[in-house]
């Protein structure tokens, strides 16, 4: 496939699920924005908003020039680090659904641990070119950049929102595979999260009702265990084509919040097996494209650079969908262009554009 194509249908898919996202937000929501706000509009109107302003800083990315952000990685993750801690602060970020993670005025709120996802992978593209053989060395080469991003982990966990500590310390294990680090390294890194995720399900108990309630939802079906019962509930009846549109029946008060984390649920309910077919195609062809412009790119920083942002998109697209299927317990975790969350949606279309300004850099 030629570049020009790879673009045209990389750009052709982001718009397709994007739009569908914002379909399906209203779908999800309206139910639930009418009764609590006598707005059905309301969760949508925003989502809209943060798409037109994310499509038009999507575009414009799409033309400035990535080693731009070479030059201004450190200021970029610094900014971030500072938003990090001042949204920690009381009277300063504003708590939703018992996380200190947002700065905003009313209903508007951006949340600083999505900016810092991208500016860290930024940033590490530009420590692996600077490092490239300093790599296979543990203490010289890994420990200063897995240093950094476990000090950002950790001022992400002070809001606290474990989910997108994990896709950004993921993100950054993943690079780091791809910039030479040893496999004993990882190996040693697992066992060494494998305990600290432990602790930190000891020290809050919350997780680890989330932990039973995957092992066995139907033991306390109406609490820890609801959420995901609910949802299989909504994925069962869904069949080849679906209840139809804006006919869900768990939006009415039984799966909380569907218009977040799981509205996939949702759109398998109201488009069947036909709708998820549909949306693991467009997020298929976006990541394969993603890995295709990482692997073409000749420049290191480039190289790196799509690799990241495409992983990343991956990884937490995967983590959403078992969490909705129950295969993991629930993490908090968006699912890219499709949850509501503007944040979310306008940090992942910079990311596209990033991405789509490499495939156009990259020599036939």
């Amino acid at each position: 496939m030629k570049k020009k194509q790879v673009e045209i249908l990389l750009l052709i898919s982001i718009t397709l699920i994007s739009i569908f996202g914002i379909i399906m937000i209203y779908s999800a929501s309206n139910v639930w924005a009418e009764y609590k706000y006598n707005d059905p509009l309301k969760y949508v109107r925003h989502q809209f908003i943060f798409f037109v302003i994310g499509y038009v800083a999507m575009l414009i990315i799409s033309k400035i020039d990535y080693q731009t952000y070479f030059k201004k990685s450190n200021l970029f993750l610094l900014g971030c680090i500072i938003l990090l801690v001042l949204v920690a602060i009381p009277g300063i970020g504003m708590v939703r659904n018992g996380s200190r993670s947002w700065f905003g005025v009313g209903s508007f709120g951006i949340q600083p641990s999505e900016f810092t996802k991208l500016a860290l992978i930024i940033f590490t593209s530009k420590y692996l070119v600077n490092n490239e053989k300093n790599m296979k060395f543990v203490w010289k080469g890994v420990v200063p950049i897995l240093g950094i991003t476990l000090f950002i982990f950790g001022l992400i966990m002070l809001q606290p929102d474990f989910g997108t500590g994990i896709i950004i310390v993921m993100s950054i294990i993943g690079l780091l595979f791809v910039g030479g680090v040893s496999l004993k390294f990882f190996i040693g890194m697992g066992l060494i999260g494998l305990a600290g995720i432990t602790g930190l399900i000891a020290v809050a108990p919350y997780r680890m009702s989330r932990i039973l309630s995957y092992l066995n939802p139907w033991s306390d079906p109406l609490g820890s265990g609801f959420q995901i019962i609910q949802s299989l509930y909504a994925i069962g009846p869904g069949g080849l084509f679906g209840l139809g549109f804006g006919n869900s029946i768990q939006k009415h008060f039984y799966l909380p919040e569907p218009q977040t984390d799981f509205i996939f649920a949702i759109i398998s309910e109201e488009f069947g097996f036909l709708g998820i077919l549909i949306v693991a195609t467009l997020f298929l062809i976006i990541i394969i494209n993603g890995f295709k412009i990482s692997r073409k790119c000749k420049d290191l920083f480039g190289k790196y650079l799509a690799f990241g942002i495409t992983f990343q998109l991956a990884f937490q697209t995967v983590l959403n969908l078992m969490v909705v299927v129950g295969l993991i317990p629930v993490t908090g975790v968006t699912l890219p262009f499709l949850s509501y969350g503007g944040s979310s949606l306008l940090i992942t279309l910079c990311g596209m554009g990033i991405l789509l300004n490499i495939s156009r850099n990259i020599k036939n």
